[in-house]
């Protein structure tokens, strides 16, 4: 819909002149002209935009994964606000999804001061962040020269690059297409967000998209409720996804909700029956406790166990699939009553003294699970995103498991709740990458050091047996991943600033973030609102508009990678003589093939945006089918069935090369960590363990440069009165949170939401230290460890002891 000055046009299509709006006005006290209108004009004609003012359709391209419809409206090709859906109504699943703050404040980004608007190269040290202004040409120039040299010399191996997640999926691929067509790229295995729970689920269901539970919209059905560090009241908080369907659902079926946490968190401020407060990366043994009375009260379904699963107890195996028998005592149950190989029955009375929660509490938890008809147990990410997270992850998929509660209305598989998992536009292909090898993501700055000794049996390496170079380029589109989301961000800075070990770092992104500091060539890219794709995310297919055009000396990242696909010869292998226009309509297109509901492209270029069918009563509950009949659709796992017990698993304990204190079980077990609980040498300097958590004022590092959301969403370290009351600190006041790795300069919230011994940070503030070493930003990865978990070589990055003073 859009408006000039000399007409409205509401909502049933009828147009008011200027004139006929004015006399609008002056009738509207006696009423006379407002007789001769339709009620739903009348209504249309309050809400539409002020004479003069264009409104635009756009979505909000946050990492949540929403992409809440946005109203863009501008007045003289600026913007003056932004709006958010109002083409629905309050009946759910024709609901308005209305956008949360971070959608409505994307003006601020676009117009932030720290705003790339020109390529530069370094002049300074690199990290200084000290640039010149040069050329596209120039700049294109070295970055084939760089490349070029570097693929000459080591090969294309020596070249990383992972996308960061400042934007959806479409864009990404024009970036991997680029690399691939000049003979590919070291690429990464798994992600910062989800790659253990993601390696848990393989190993447990057979594939990574079990990761992905049932939506939340089958709370409606459930008579239970458990989540397990979820949180999406600060994930995903708008009216399109989790959170607006958490309560939609819960209040169709009054279930009884449990959060487990060490944050007292919003999604259960206000509509939880029960917090239990517990210690970071101690979900695992709770959940050993919790099967312990399952099984000894007879809770557990032994026939879905029989039937649908390996490895509760013994088996008898199969020869055809390769599976051998396997002994009682190899079996979960006997792990868990103690009658394996540790001796130790997991009870509740065991397990209170670890994780923090009253063992009474523990067997009301057990109980309540297992008189539920339909529980739904789901977890969020931050438990997985920790020293055994893969374990944690295993452990929490194995309560429904247990209970046989799994493809049934109302349930859920221990994955996380959510609603919409990616878009439905088909990407653009991005061809052969011609190096087979994967470098786990968490290690690729290792890959840096000592690249060429890295093997699939010490450090993970997947699709080679071995890595044959070191990385000497890091070519990175868009993100903040390569210093300020990754772990121990001064010993990063040094290593990134060293040009010995790495002779190139490419970056093309909006902002000056912590990580383009560290540029080579640095260049500027258009923000989402000078953009234009197509987006079907959540309730709405979108073909956002050009709200703006490439402002300063930006470019579409299409046109810049196209232009150094000519510099190698590959530009007609890289366009196939499509704009990126063309390129839209093209995969579009392909897409409509999959999708009945999808108009041709000339109607939803005309419409802008269309709200697609949603029904909250069809059924989403997961692994339906492999519930219906199992022998039909087994699970892509070793047994067919869902596998607790992994024999893969038990080689890789005894092939692998872990360092000291990794483990890798065949079941999943509680495994102690450094910087937990567990780790008492390390407490007596550093006391207390500290979280990061997703902040309401941003997705990762996005946003973080909007002094509106800021202002609003405060970044404050949570402390415990007592913990606060023994340091005798007070409210608001600045503090030093430190440990070997480095010190962090924040103001404290003082708050009984956050358990004792547990203090919590949002994650993704911009890493900024001052003169003398102290992280001005408060970025929480000044403090978090190098050191990757052991079977998914992961980010640990919420196992971390730290202390805190009084800032001096």
């Amino acid at each position: 819909m859009a408006n000039n000055e000399n007409k409205l046009l509401n909502k049933t299509g009828t147009c008011l002149s200027r004139r006929d709006f004015l006399q609008l006005s002056a009738c509207l006290g006696s009423g006379a002209f407002l007789a001769t209108l339709p009620l739903n004009s009348i209504a249309a004609l309050v809400i539409n935009e002020h004479v003069g003012e264009v409104a635009k359709w756009h979505n909000c391209w946050a990492h949540c994964l929403s992409s809440c419809l946005l109203k863009i409206i501008t007045e003289n090709g600026q913007i003056k606000r932004i709006e958010t859906d109002d083409l629905g109504d309050d009946v759910f699943g024709r609901h308005q999804a209305r956008a949360c703050l971070r959608g409505r404040s994307l003006h601020k980004r676009t117009f932030a001061p720290d705003r790339l608007k020109y390529p530069m190269k370094r002049v300074g040290k690199r990290g200084e962040g000290k640039f010149k202004r040069i050329s596209w040409d120039e700049a294109l120039d070295e970055v084939h020269r760089q490349l070029s040299g570097i693929i000459g010399k080591y090969g294309n191996q020596a070249i990383f690059s992972r996308i960061g997640f400042g934007k959806p999926d479409g864009p990404y691929h024009f970036v991997p297409r680029f690399l691939n067509l000049i003979g590919g790229f070291l690429s990464p295995e798994g992600n910062y967000s989800s790659h253990q729970i993601d390696t848990a689920s393989k190993f447990t269901y057979g594939e990574s998209k079990y990761t992905f539970g049932s939506a939340p919209t089958e709370l409606a059905h459930s008579d239970l409720i458990v989540y397990f560090g979820n949180n999406p009241a600060n994930t995903r908080m708008s009216g399109a996804n989790d959170t607006y369907h958490y309560q939609q659902g819960k209040q169709a079926s009054s279930a009884r909700t449990i959060i487990i946490d060490p944050q007292y968190t919003d999604t259960a401020c206000g509509r939880e029956d029960l917090w239990l407060a517990i210690r970071p990366g101690s979900d695992a043994i709770l959940v050993e406790a919790i099967a312990w009375v399952l099984i000894t009260e007879n809770y557990v379904n032994k026939a879905f166990l029989k039937q649908y699963c390996y490895g509760y107890d013994e088996e008898l195996g199969d020869v055809e699939r390769g599976i051998p028998p396997l002994e009682r005592s190899l079996g979960y149950k006997a792990y868990i009553l103690g009658e394996g190989g540790d001796g130790q029955p997991k009870t509740p009375e065991y397990a209170a003294s670890v994780c923090g929660i009253p063992q009474e509490q523990i067997y009301h938890l057990a109980r309540a699970l297992g008189q539920a008809k339909a529980p739904f147990i789901a977890q969020g990410w931050g438990p997985q995103r920790h020293a055994a997270g893969e374990q944690t992850a295993r452990a929490i998929f194995m309560l429904p498991i247990l209970l046989g509660k799994i493809g049934l209305p109302g349930t859920n598989n221990g994955g996380s709740d959510f609603s919409f998992s990616g878009s439905d536009i088909m990407p653009m292909p991005i061809g052969k990458n011609g190096v087979q090898a994967k470098v786990p993501c968490f290690k690729w700055l290792e890959a840096v050091e000592r690249g060429h000794e890295m093997t699939a049996l010490t450090d993970g390496i997947v699709g080679a047996e071995r890595l044959t170079s070191d990385v000497k380029c890091v070519f990175m589109y868009q993100g903040n991943w390569m210093l300020n989301q990754h772990s121990d961000c001064n010993a990063t800075a040094k290593i990134l600033a060293d040009e010995s070990k790495l002779e190139f770092i490419f970056v093309m992104d909006n902002h000056m973030t912590s990580s383009a500091k560290f540029a080579d060539i640095l260049l500027p890219d258009i923000t989402w609102l000078e953009n234009t794709r197509v987006v079907r995310f959540a309730t709405h297919l979108t073909l956002t508009e050009h709200i703006l055009e490439p402002m300063y000396e930006c470019r579409h990242p299409y046109l810049v990678f196209a232009d150094l696909a000519e510099r190698f010869g590959v530009r007609e292998s890289y366009s196939e003589g499509r704009s990126w226009d063309e390129w839209q309509k093209f995969l579009y297109e392909e897409s409509r093939k999959k999708h009945a509901d999808f108009p041709p492209f000339e109607v939803l270029q005309q419409q802008k945006t269309i709200r697609l069918s949603f029904d909250p009563k069809e059924p989403r509950y997961v692994m339906r089918e492999f519930r219906e009949d199992p022998l039909a659709n087994p699970l892509k796992t070793e047994s067919g069935k869902i596998q607790i017990y992994s024999h893969r698993l038990a080689h890789f304990s005894n092939t692998w090369q872990l360092p000291e204190g990794d483990r890798i079980t065949a079941l999943p077990q509680y495994q102690p960590t450094w910087e937990s609980y567990a780790d008492i040498e390390v407490r007596k300097n550093y006391p207390l363990q500290l979280i990061g958590f997703k902040s309401k004022g941003r997705p990762h590092s996005t946003f973080h440069n909007v002094p509106w959301l800021r202002e609003v969403i405060q970044d404050a370290l949570m402390i415990n009165p007592l913990d606060a009351k023994a340091r005798n600190l007070q409210q608001g006041q600045l503090v030093h949170v430190y440990n070997d790795r480095g010190v962090i300069r924040v103001p404290i919230r003082i708050t009984p939401r956050i358990m004792p011994g547990v203090v919590g940070l949002g994650e993704g503030t911009w890493y900024t230290p001052d003169d003398k070493g102290v992280d001005t930003g408060g970025c929480i990865n000044t403090l978090t460890r190098l050191k990757p978990t052991a079977l998914a070589k992961a980010n640990p990055q919420g196992t971390n002891l730290v202390e805190v003073i009084s800032a001096p």
